[in-house]
């Protein structure tokens, strides 16, 4: 099952441009089984979310993208979260209290939201988004390497505040997930799987390759951004 773990919506993301309807149909061309809508420091369109999955069946789950003090980190499964911004060691650990998870988006993009080297400082930190179509490459693959040498897991996502961009990259999970739990529970295996989409489906990434054969797998077949620096936050 693919699923895009890091989208915006452009209630509660000011900088997007996509509706949750557009992005459930566009998700669905591609193949994709559930969205996650994370949007800038808030979790407001939870009720909608939860309100479209149980009339329409398909699964919507709400995270947020917060803006900690050393970078963005996107969470699961919390209902308290901050109203500003604070160290993100701070923010892992209040996300582990509440028996959620957490990862960290666009560790090494080009716009200080990343948390970059900080990687291998904090503690608690689930996974490492190693595919961001918003990102540059060579961004996406440094943050590779990142997960390899400090035992994170890794995932995909197209980090979308546009149609085109909608389920360019996504996750692999071996099992289906259809609630919020069974998100959380199959995230805390650690079994999911970067994946980016090319000609009509979606293609894993082997996180454990070393960089040369990751490049040769994906750099010819996908484009990523030229830059870092994104408009989109």
């Amino acid at each position: 099952m693919f699923i895009d773990t890091h989208m915006h919506e452009m209630t509660y993301s000011p900088d997007s441009f996509l509706k949750l309807e557009e992005m459930v149909r566009i998700g669905k061309e591609k193949g994709l089984g559930a969205l996650c809508i994370t949007d800038h420091d808030s979790m407001g369109l939870k009720d909608y979310a939860a309100e479209y999955t149980a009339r329409t069946g398909f699964p919507i789950f709400v995270g947020i993208e917060f803006y900690s003090l050393q970078g963005d980190i996107v969470a699961f499964g919390i209902e308290d979260y901050p109203k500003e911004r604070i160290p993100a060691q701070d923010f892992i650990d209040l996300v582990k209290a509440q028996g959620g998870v957490c990862f960290a988006a666009h560790p090494f993009r080009n716009n200080n939201r990343g948390l970059e080297e900080n990687l291998a400082l904090v503690r608690g930190l689930d996974g490492v988004e190693v595919l961001n179509g918003s990102t540059s490459f060579a961004a996406c693959m440094k943050a590779a390497a990142y997960a390899r040498q400090y035992g994170y897991f890794t995932l995909g996502s197209s980090d979308c505040h546009v149609p085109e961009k909608v389920g360019v990259c996504a996750t692999y999970f071996p099992n289906e997930v259809r609630t919020m739990d069974e998100f959380l529970t199959e995230f805390k295996k650690g079994q999911m799987k970067p994946a980016y989409y090319v000609q009509g489906g979606y293609r894993v990434l082997e996180v454990q390759n070393n960089d040369k054969k990751v490049q040769n797998s994906i750099k010819i077949p996908f484009t990523f951004p030229a830059r870092s620096d994104s408009m989109y936050l």
